[in-house]
Parts: C-alpha cells; sequence; structure tokens
C-alpha cells in the first residue's frame, strides 16, 4: 500500500519485531500447528514425512516441533537462501511436485496462493492430509481439489476426505483455513504477551509521535523491542549479565583488537 500510495497514515510492522516473530510465529506457530493436527486426526507424527511449505518463522517453528515428535521433516521454498538453511538445520529440501509423492502430512505457511494444487493432487500418496496454518484458506487450491474428487465425507469435525478417481484418498484439515486456530487454541498467552506488548506500547509511540510521522511504514524501535525482552526475561525470573566499563571501551574501541 505504501509503494502504491495507497496508505494514507503512518504504520509500524509489529510482525517485524524480533520480540514478535522469533516467538510468536516461531514457538507459538510451531506448537500450536502440530497441537491443531494431533487434536484433529489422532495421528501419530513419529515416522511420518512431514512436508512444510515456507521455511520462514512459522516454518521454521512448524519444522521445529515436527522433528521433536520423531518425523522425518521435508522443506519446499523458493528462497535459495532459506532453503541453505533448512538444508543446514538438517531437513531435506526438495520441489513441491516431488515431496507431494511422499507426504503423509504437509502444511503450508507461505503466505501465498494456490501452494499445494491440482498437480500436486495427481500425485500424492493415498491418505496424505493436507492442512495450512501460513494464510487464508488459499494456501490449498480446494476448488482443484472438490473438481478432481468423485466423492467427499467429513471422517470427523473438520476433517474432509476427497476421494479422487483412482480411488487414492487426500485428507483436508479445516478447510484450509489456519490448523492452529480451526482445530486448536492458537498460541498460548505465554508467547503472545510479547507481542501484545509489541501493539500496545507501539500504539503509545505513534500517539506520542504521530505529529512527525508520514504515511509509510516503520519498524518496530529498537528500545520498544529491547524493553519487551527485558520485561519478558524478568516475568520468568531469569536474570543475564551486565557489560563491564572496561568490556563497553573495549567494544567500543578500534585501537585494541585490530593488530
Amino acid at each position: 500500500m505504501a509503494e502504491d500510495d495507497a496508505l494514507k497514515y503512518p504504520i509500524i510492522a509489529v510482525n517485524e519485531a524480533n520480540t514478535k516473530h522469533l516467538f510468536d510465529n516461531r514457538y507459538g506457530t510451531g506448537q500450536s500447528t502440530i497441537d491443531g493436527i494431533i487434536r484433529a486426526t489422532n495421528r501419530l507424527i513419529a515416522g511420518k514425512n512431514v512436508v512444510i511449505s515456507g521455511y520462514g518463522w512459522c516454518g521454521r517453528g512448524a519444522a521445529m516441533r515436527a522433528n521433536g515428535l520423531g518425523a522425518n521433516v521435508v522443506i519446499c521454498e523458493i528462497d535459495p537462501l532459506k532453503a541453505l538453511e533448512a538444508v543446514m538445520d538438517g531437513y531435506r529440501v526438495m520441489p513441491s511436485v516431488e515431496a507431494a509423492k511422499i507426504a503423509d502430512i504437509w502444511i503450508t505457511v507461505t503466505g501465498d496462493v494456490h501452494v499445494i494444487d491440482a498437480q500436486h493432487f495427481e500425485v500424492m500418496k493415498d491418505g496424505a492430509i493436507i492442512c495450512n496454518s501460513g494464510h487464508f484458506n488459499v494456501e490449498i487450491n480446494i476448488p482443484a481439489l472438490r473438481d478432481m474428487a468423485v466423492s467427499e465425507r467429513e471422517v470427523r469435525p473438520l476433517v474432509e476426505e476427497f476421494t479422487l478417481a483412482d480411488g487414492r484418498t487426500i485428507v483436508l484439515l479445516a478447510d484450509g483455513r489456519l490448523v492452529n486456530l480451526s482445530c486448536a487454541e492458537g498460541h498460548p498467552a505465554s508467547v503472545m504477551d510479547m507481542s501484545f506488548a509489541n501493539q500496545a506500547l507501539c500504539a503509545e509511540f505513534m500517539v506520542e509521535n504521530c505529529a512527525e510521522m508520514e504515511p509509510g511504514v516503520y519498524d518496530v524501535p529498537e528500545e520498544i523491542d529491547a524493553l519487551i525482552a527485558e520485561l519478558k526475561l524478568d516475568s520468568m525470573g531469569v536474570k543475564i549479565d551486565d557489560l563491564t566499563d572496561e568490556q563497553v571501551a573495549y567494544l567500543n574501541s578500534w585501537q585494541e583488537g585490530t593488530v
């Protein structure tokens, strides 16, 4: 909107704060996504091929939790840097059409449209489970799946089974909507508190500074991000060290440690 001159007021991108995406997106989405899948299906995760489309912070969290439960995690990406990170984090990386052939459970967390599409349905294993935890219910091309199916039925609440012409079945969770909210309870309050703190403190910051702010997208001020981290640690009873004056002087100098 800012690039198209459609944004008429200043806005702070809370999702870009470290105390938001490193925690809410990674640990919150990771845990609640796997929780939603298990609640909806009661399937064992251990030993399953869990494919995750998108290796942003939400995808990393889902991959971490699936891996911790014993899944064989496969990542699908379009960004070479994120794909490289996934490889070095110990996951297999492959094109989505190849991953579709082995997926037992497929999670989309991309924020894009038709990430799982007709060409994937055509090669999926019988009984594959597909779900979304990243965006609206457009990440999975549900109309294409309905067109390909010869029958469909609800086998459990929020669990739809589609039978294809060759007899294979594909299981869709929560009509492609956010599985962590539809089939579970979303993020625990103990990680959402940092996201809400960002929103509250940024709203306060904008009230105090709006006269100097032009329409556009602003980062969360570093001091707010740091304050939230400090407050969270304090609420957890965790203490950390402080730099000594000698250490501060050393870090701020170029005369030492360079020769």
